[in-house]
């Protein structure tokens, strides 16, 4: 496959995944939230509105990630996999995503402790950790790899 046409690819599933993020982010779970909310229950409200507000703001990283996905993806387009470039937002990326785990899983056990969460929401949110510290060591990994392949690159250019 060309390297444009697995750019444009990258930057189509980027811009699924951020469409899907929103719809679930500001759609889903605020409908399904109201949808639990009856109006005699307010303390259900209560709960509900900061466990919302504590998932949105979960979020932001995911979308920073969403960005630097798509700088790799130009850099991709250009001719640039192999760049120091790919390799720091791939960094990054493995940064945002071990600290999104740990802010995730550190805030489920603080809304649980204030009777906001749920025990099993906090064993559901184990899996969404598992996940995360997945990506961040897939990320990590890729950019080692990806500046390796940079180095030699770059011993290639200076040999011919």
């Amino acid at each position: 496959m060309e390297q444009k046409t697995l750019a444009t690819w990258l930057k189509c599933i980027i811009v699924g995944v951020g469409l899907c993020g929103f719809a679930l982010y500001f759609v889903v779970c605020p409908l399904f939230g109201q949808s639990l909310i009856s109006e005699d229950d307010h303390d259900f409200y209560t709960r509900f509105l900061p466990y919302l507000v504590f998932l949105c703001i979960s979020g932001i990283p995911c979308y920073i990630t969403l960005v630097l996905g798509w700088k790799i993806s130009t850099n991709i387009g250009k001719g640039e996999a192999f760049s120091q470039a790919n390799a720091t937002h791939l960094k990054r990326i493995a940064w945002l995503a071990a600290g999104d785990s740990l802010f995730f899983f550190a805030g489920n056990i603080v809304l649980l402790l204030v009777s906001v969460s749920h025990p099993g929401i906090l064993l559901l949110s184990l899996l969404v950790v598992f996940v995360g510290i997945a990506i961040a060591v897939a990320a990590a990994v890729l950019s080692h790899l990806v500046h390796k392949a940079q180095m030699l690159q770059e011993q290639c250019d200076l040999t011919i």
